[in-house]
């Protein structure tokens, strides 16, 4: 069911543009008034070239004009009436020129847009990157653990065959998800002894921090805040609070906890020696269905896997 509106949403423009098609090729059949007809099929269009680009834009235009001249074909009296043939078809030619230029000005400005944002997004990520790397400075027990949980957290989004935009939300998480941790002292990140009961909340509250941090840079990480604030929770909670409530935690969260986990395990840190790769997958596939999702977990042991067989 979570597979199917996973689906539903990544796909809702879509949907909307055949929806707003199919009611304008029942308008066409039913509805006897031609200049009606004809200016409904703009809406598909614009939205088409609105939400998913030039290309599509221009594809849902010419779909609407063959589909017009389909019901030329069948119904040529209404839409060719008393008039002089050429003077209808100059009519059927012009509306359709429009439709397609329509579409083309919509997506081109749909397509600029995504470029410009893409561009501030880069720009976002790269500062934040930095801040990152920041952060690992301060403590070199952590160098390289974002880029490995992004590499990692990647691969598993692969396998599990989610939308492109949705992989590229999660490296950015995966390289950001410990960005919080910036606000809490070097000396307790490296400190070697047990921490007290003040520094560990302190440390746990980094992936709220963590959020905070990056909703303050406004919208362009919105996707990915939900992400960082919950790849620390439990996949149990969401059990327990009932089917309905699964999605609270996002399911890139949820790959994120997988891959986050293992190299934390897998890592030397001050107080312990870093598992071997193998007993860290036997630790997460252990936890599967209480602190992790067990789909995360399957597929995160199909990739470590092939990734030991490498070596």
């Amino acid at each position: 069911m979570e597979h199917f509106k996973q689906f539903i949403m990544t796909h809702f423009e879509k949907f909307l543009v055949a929806i707003i098609l199919i009611a304008a090729f029942t308008g066409t059949y039913f509805i006897q008034e031609e200049a009606l007809v004809l200016n409904f099929y703009y809406l598909p269009v614009l939205v088409a070239g609105y939400f998913l680009g030039r290309r599509t834009g221009v594809l849902t235009a010419v779909f609407s004009v063959l589909a017009v001249l389909v019901f030329v074909l069948i119904f040529p009296q209404r839409f060719l009436g008393e008039k002089l043939f050429w003077q209808s078809i100059a009519k059927l030619s012009s509306w359709g020129g429009f439709l397609i230029l329509a579409s083309v000005a919509v997506g081109s400005l749909y397509e600029q847009n995504e470029r410009k944002m893409q561009d501030l997004k880069n720009a976002y990520i790269g500062i934040l990157e930095i801040l990152s790397k920041y952060l690992e400075s301060t403590d070199p027990y952590t160098k390289g653990h974002s880029v490995r949980v992004s590499e990692l957290a990647i691969e598993v989004a692969v396998i599990m065959d989610l939308p492109q935009r949705e992989i590229e939300n999660i490296r950015v998480a995966g390289l950001l998800h410990d960005i919080g941790k910036i606000e809490i002292s070097g000396e307790i990140l490296r400190k070697a002894a047990a921490l007290t009961t003040e520094e560990r909340e302190l440390i746990d509250a980094h992936a709220v921090k963590g959020a905070y941090l990056l909703s303050s840079v406004g919208s362009v990480l919105k996707e990915v805040v939900p992400i960082v604030i919950a790849h620390h929770k439990y996949f149990v909670e969401t059990l327990e609070a009932g089917e309905k409530d699964r999605g609270k935690i996002p399911l890139s969260a949820r790959i994120l906890a997988v891959a986050d986990s293992f190299d934390a395990m897998t890592t030397d840190r001050p107080y312990r020696k870093g598992m071997p790769p193998w007993e860290a997958l036997e630790e997460i596939v252990a936890n599967a269905g209480k602190q992790f999702d067990p789909e995360v977990v399957a597929a995160f042991k199909h990739v470590v896997t092939a990734k030991l067989e490498r070596v």
